[in-house]
């Protein structure tokens, strides 16, 4: 296993003996983590990466190791993704992190809980289904520093349409959306957020 450090934690990426498939996205890997993707005994690859300018959000990378040998394949790209800092000497409280789920489901996190009155966390839950990533979940919650009743949550099963806002719990339209096709505003629209 060759690991390497990914915003300062020490992660197992790919077999000793593997490499990458295809070309490696341009820009800088803020975070990464390894698991089975799909559940086929071998470690998989998904790390977010900063663009090469500061006017793209962050992108997201996931990874197969092939069948037939230990090589990892880029199976899903989603440049300009989720928002975050991309630096290591930026602010703090607006880290992006991507981590693996028991399960076998991808967590990418998302927050900003160190500037401004408004602070949140979004979650999107991302598993592999039927040979591709989709979002499986959708998880959104703010507070305001100023104003302790304007807050908003969010829990939203992208796949069964059912969500949980605040206190009341709803359904709309089952989805299947893949990680490409994703926007935020999926989500918010399901969830009846106001985030203006």
């Amino acid at each position: 296993m060759v690991r390497m450090f990914v915003a300062g934690v020490l992660v197992g990426l790919l077999p000793a003996t593997g490499v990458f498939a295809d070309p490696f996205p341009a820009g800088r890997i803020l975070s990464g983590a390894s698991g089975d993707w799909n559940k086929d005994g071998t470690s998989d690859l998904a790390i977010l990466v900063a663009p090469d300018n500061d006017d793209d959000g962050i992108g997201i990378y996931l990874y197969l190791t092939e069948s037939d040998r230990p090589l990892q394949k880029l199976v899903a790209s989603a440049p300009d993704k989720i928002w975050g800092n991309t630096k290591l000497d930026g602010l703090y409280g607006q880290d992006p992190e991507i981590t693996a789920l028991a399960n076998g489901s991808i967590a990418v996190m998302s927050q900003n809980s160190g500037i401004g009155r408004n602070r949140w966390e979004q979650t999107l839950t991302l598993a592999y289904r039927e040979g591709r990533f989709i979002v499986a979940g959708y998880t959104y919650s703010s507070y305001d520093t100023l104003d302790p009743d304007a807050g908003q949550s969010c829990d939203y099963n992208v796949v069964t349409g059912k969500f949980k806002t605040g206190e009341t719990a709803g359904s709309t339209a089952a989805k299947t959306v893949s990680i490409e096709d994703w926007t935020d505003e999926i989500g918010q629209t399901a969830c009846g957020l106001d985030l203006n």
